[in-house]
């Protein structure tokens, strides 16, 4: 018995800590999917924001091809029309009031029941609409057609 009080006994010896480099494989998938989710939200970021250039541009083109006040209020209403169309089937029949209320439903403040309103329904009748009230209906109604059109 005397053999066993001599054996020296050590603590249990622990294994080295694992190095940091390289990774174990769940975090290179994490990382990977990360990665990839990052990428898909920046892809979907730029592609809305390409959509809506292209949008503003449709609404600018169409107003460029007008030769005066008259026929760019016309125009206005004509795309205005055309978006609304999208959301509400009967919209692009609604006429006076109910065509205003429509435009403005949705929007605080109503962007068209005061004068911009009167002159979108009735500016192309007009013998010589103001150009700065026509422009003031158009950055109305191209805030409103980018609204509607971005919405699908």
């Amino acid at each position: 018995m005397s053999g066993l009080a001599t054996i020296v006994l050590r603590d249990i010896h622990q294994p080295a800590a694992p190095g940091w480099w390289p990774p174990a494989p769940g975090w290179w998938v994490l990382a990977g999917l990360l990665l990839a989710c990052g990428s898909a939200a920046w892809a979907w970021h730029a592609w809305r924001k390409r959509r809506r250039r292209r949008i503003e541009r449709l609404f600018d083109a169409t107003l460029a091809q007008a030769p005066d006040a008259a026929t760019r209020l016309a125009a206005i209403s004509e795309l205005l029309r055309r978006a609304a169309r999208r959301h509400e089937r009967e919209a692009d029949h609604l006429q006076g009031e109910a065509w205003l209320r429509c435009l403005d439903k949705g929007v605080q403040p109503p962007r068209f029941s005061g004068p911009l309103g009167e002159l979108l329904l009735d500016g192309s009748f007009r013998p010589d609409p103001d150009p700065a009230e026509v422009d003031a209906v158009a950055r109305a109604a191209r805030l409103r057609f980018v609204e509607w059109m971005e919405a699908r």
